[in-house]
């Protein structure tokens, strides 16, 4: 990923979910659907991956609203939409899935340098309410330590 265009990030993600690996995967979209996507609408917050019965990875209730100048031939927003990945990093998403309190996160949607849509999917563990809160602590310590950084410097 050198130069990319990002669309759209879950911000969520991170803060419910330990994300262990994350995927690269393309999207099979319908025409209208890029052109919404180049204004930079997408929600990914309700949206999660999965595999389907046939072993192919989906991405459910990801929503690229309707393109306002394509008149009849527009999409269903909240459509079932295929990702391509390959088979062997299929093959290891099925063995990480199978384990109990994993799942697939989207975690951001971008175009890359090629002009091609890219979804980064993240495979993660809910977290609980106390990592949340050690989530949020590491934050907020973070911040402090560069105030203090930053007033040192212009001393």
């Amino acid at each position: 990923m050198s130069k990319y265009k990002e669309i759209g990030i879950n911000k969520q993600a991170r803060y419910n979910y330990e994300i262990l690996d994350q995927f690269e995967a393309g999207i099979v979209l319908l025409g209208t659907e890029v052109k919404s996507l180049r204004n930079c609408k997408v929600n990914l917050t309700d949206s999660y991956a999965g595999l389907s019965s046939s072993n192919e990875l989906f991405i459910y209730q990801m929503n690229i609203p309707k393109y306002p100048l394509a008149n009849q031939m527009n999409h269903d927003p909240k459509r079932n939409r295929k990702l391509m990945i390959h088979k062997n990093e299929i093959r290891k998403l099925i063995g990480l899935l199978k384990k109990s309190g994993y799942s697939l996160i989207p975690l951001k949607i971008y175009f890359n340098d090629k002009g091609f849509v890219k979804l980064s999917v993240g495979i993660g563990k809910g977290k609980r309410n106390i990592d949340k809160r050690a989530t949020i602590k590491e934050r907020e310590w973070n911040r402090e330590k560069a105030r203090i950084l930053k007033q040192n410097i212009k001393i």
